[in-house]
């Protein structure tokens, strides 16, 4: 389960369908958190690392945003669309700063968390462009000069608007979505399978 935003929202689906612990809470110091009883052992890291864990076999399955499972390029199944956690990923630049164009801002800095899904993005228009990797406060790039521009997540825009900035392009959108590992669910497929048609009754209702 990933800390931030979607932990609370994931644990409160989980609940729904009786997949829970005692002590399970983003504040807790543990990082793995186990119900013996109902055979389950809670994994909690940080949002990036969710894809890793799962690919890998450290967990069988995780809850994590559409966007991170692309830019992770982790090979996983995706089984569910949770529909939480709506969002999507988008180019912004300064207003003051703005191009007719999408096509003239290539060959520019843009400051991202997600270098891979912009290059693949930027390339597809035939544009080459300058990525600038960076964990957090992604609107700082154009402020400093450290780039011209940001692809980054948006929820509701007002984190851009407070800092003079305009969404110019839409590149995906992105909800959260339960994957699992490959040989996982294989062999826990029965498992698996029955939380998925219990969490797909929970979304219809």
């Amino acid at each position: 389960m990933p800390k931030g935003k979607l932990f609370n929202l994931s644990a409160d689906i989980l609940q729904k369908v009786g997949w829970t612990a005692e002590g399970l809470s983003e504040k807790s110091r543990k990082l793995v958190i186990t119900n013996e009883e109902a055979r389950l052992k809670f994994i909690i890291t940080k949002t990036a690392d969710v894809p890793t864990y799962v690919e890998h076999g450290a967990a069988d399955i995780g809850i994590i945003g559409k966007d991170v499972i692309v830019e992770s390029e982790k090979n996983v199944y995706e089984l569910l669309d949770l529909g939480f956690a709506k969002c999507h990923l988008m180019m912004a630049v300064p207003k003051d700063k703005k191009r007719a164009r999408l096509e003239d801002y290539a060959h520019t800095r843009v400051a991202t968390k997600f270098p891979r899904i912009a290059e693949n993005f930027f390339v597809s228009r035939g544009m080459q462009m300058e990525y600038i990797k960076l964990n957090g406060s992604i609107e700082l790039g154009p402020i400093v000069g450290l780039s011209e521009s940001i692809v980054d997540i948006v929820e509701t825009g007002t984190t851009l608007r407070e800092n003079n900035l305009e969404e110019i392009v839409s590149i995906m959108d992105s909800t959260a979505r339960l994957i699992a590992n490959r040989v996982s669910y294989k062999l826990n497929y029965q498992r698996i399978d029955n939380l998925v048609t219990d969490l797909e009754k929970i979304l219809k209702s």
